[in-house]
């Protein structure tokens, strides 16, 4: 297998590689367009402004940034220079963002204007001290403590030359959702970017020049980053970005007016496209393919977006461990309802317990090895220690394979049924209830009967306009999967928990069971 090339800092790998298409569009967002050379321009002045503000190699630098031309310019600035950025989610909380800043030391942060209130408050929550803030599109005064953006990269001076990083070194954090505890800092290195690229991004999704990718997942999201940063870069494609919430009618504008030609969702918002009176026709947009990840793709969702645009959806997994999608479908091999086939240069192993591997057919935990795998979480040994076993990476979820080599989703680990004494998967009657024409979402977790016995309950969130009994959808799953399996508890909810990145939070809806 191709290696890495020693040193490797992968700012540099990338403007390298776009130097002959310096004047091709990069990036477009809502204020304008910024082209290859002025993205290497840009990055390179905020890698020199870092390092006059005495930001020091290896040290750390928060990125908390709506999804602007300012977000590749300062991630792969940070690398240019050989410091370390840590994107993070834009919709946290306060005390999320002091998390952080103490926990990466971060010493220096980049945020963007509408942000900066949070930040600022976060700062003020923590003892540990910020030396440098740079704010980009500030949208009023700023404070004392920090300086405009643009005006710090109209003053600097390009970076004569990147640092000589090597291939796994240090390169960047991403911080997990944390939706059981604190947030872990996952730390991976200059070649993880590389290998997601020559593994994922060019042979299973095939971008080029002529392409215009749209991420919906952002680009501090493990999935966004590759979407909207590494495949693109490493193909001279153009990318879209939008600062707001990607709703459905936001989404539809951007297909419409821009035309991008490969777009990047999750399950949750072709859901919602699907259902939106909005949704545009086949003749109006320019789309070749679509990605799905960050929870199981519906085979109904995906067989209906099919239908209506001519377009498939590659459904995938992969994780903020390994940085990008492992285990997928692709062009010319879909297989609605599973996950497809491991990526060449991923092997990945269905695990009994007891740690044996287990037959096609049986639900196992999925493990996986592979180029791309964190370093560790930063100052966490135990969990450390329970994700990375060696060369493996335990996902902490279930799968089960066919005879044909195709894996479907179970559930995650933890959320996993067992009734009767037989595993059953939330997610197949999840799937199995959003086949009913008035259901939109739907939840499943275990609770138990009068007896003290597991059976499956489900959370249902119904379209606007349609109605349903539970009598009447239990009677549905009846007719679908095997008797064991139906819900026999069903509640009726405006909306699901989720993250914010979309996952449906189960834990939430267990806790909920316990107070009731």
């Amino acid at each position: 297998m191709k290696q890495p090339p020693e040193p490797l800092n992968f700012a540099d790998h990338l403007f390298t590689l776009n130097r002959p298409r310096a004047h091709r569009t990069a990036y477009i967002d809502d204020r304008g367009r910024m082209t290859y050379g002025g993205l290497e321009d840009r990055a390179r002045r905020l890698a020199a402004a870092l390092l006059e503000a005495g930001v020091r190699r290896e040290e750390r630098v928060l990125i908390l940034m709506l999804d602007t031309c300012d977000w590749p310019v300062c991630f792969l600035g940070c690398l240019y220079a050989g410091v370390v950025p840590v994107p993070v989610n834009t919709l946290l909380t306060v005390d999320d963002y002091a998390f952080m800043l103490a926990h990466s030391r971060a010493q220096a942060a980049l945020v963007s204007g509408a942000l900066l209130p949070a930040l600022s408050a976060a700062m003020a929550a923590t003892p540990h001290e910020v030396a440098t803030v740079l704010v980009s599109q500030p949208l009023a005064a700023l404070p004392a403590d920090a300086c405009d953006m643009q005006d710090v990269l109209d003053r600097a001076m390009p970076l004569a030359a990147p640092a000589a990083t090597m291939a796994d070194e240090p390169g960047f954090w991403l911080y997990s959702s944390g939706s059981t505890g604190r947030p872990k800092g996952a730390v991976h290195t200059h070649a993880n970017l590389w290998w997601t690229a020559e593994l994922y991004g060019k042979p299973v999704l095939g971008l080029s020049e002529q392409d215009i990718c749209f991420s919906a997942a952002k680009l501090y999201f493990a999935y966004g980053l590759g979407n909207a940063l590494t495949f693109p870069l490493s193909a001279g494609a153009t990318v879209l970005l939008m600062a707001e919430r990607p709703t459905p009618d936001a989404v539809f504008r951007r297909w419409v007016e821009h035309r991008p030609t490969v777009f990047f969702g999750a399950p949750t918002g072709y859901a919602a496209m699907l259902a939106s009176p909005q949704l545009p026709p086949r003749d109006a947009v320019a789309l070749r393919m679509c990605s799905s990840a960050g929870e199981a793709l519906p085979a109904e969702i995906a067989q209906r977006f099919k239908a209506h645009f001519g377009c498939d959806i590659i459904d995938g997994i992969g994780s903020t461990e390994l940085l990008h999608i492992f285990l997928s479908n692709r062009p010319g091999d879909v297989r609605y309802g599973t996950t497809g086939r491991p990526v060449p240069g991923y092997d990945v192993e269905l695990r009994a317990d007891d740690g044996a591997t287990v037959p096609d057919g049986e639900v196992g935990d999925l493990f996986i090895r592979g180029p791309s795998a964190a370093l560790m979480y930063w100052n966490n040994r135990e969990k450390t220690q329970g994700t990375f076993l060696g060369a493996w990476t335990r996902s902490g979820d279930k799968y089960v394979r066919d005879a044909q080599g195709y894996y479907t989703y179970c559930g995650r680990s933890d959320d996993m049924l067992k009734v009767s004494g037989v595993y059953v998967s939330p997610f197949e009657v999840e799937a199995t209830l959003m086949l009913h024409p008035a259901v939109l979402e739907a939840a499943v977790i275990g609770v138990e009967d009068a007896d003290g016995l597991t059976k499956a309950k489900a959370f249902v969130v119904l379209k606007d306009g349609l109605s349903a009994t539970a009598e009447d959808l239990r009677t549905f799953v009846k007719q679908r999967l095997a008797p064991f399996k139906y819900p026999r508890f069903i509640e009726f909810l405006p909306e699901l928990p989720k993250t914010a990145t979309g996952k449906i939070q189960r834990f939430r809806l267990r806790e909920r069971e316990r107070r009731a």
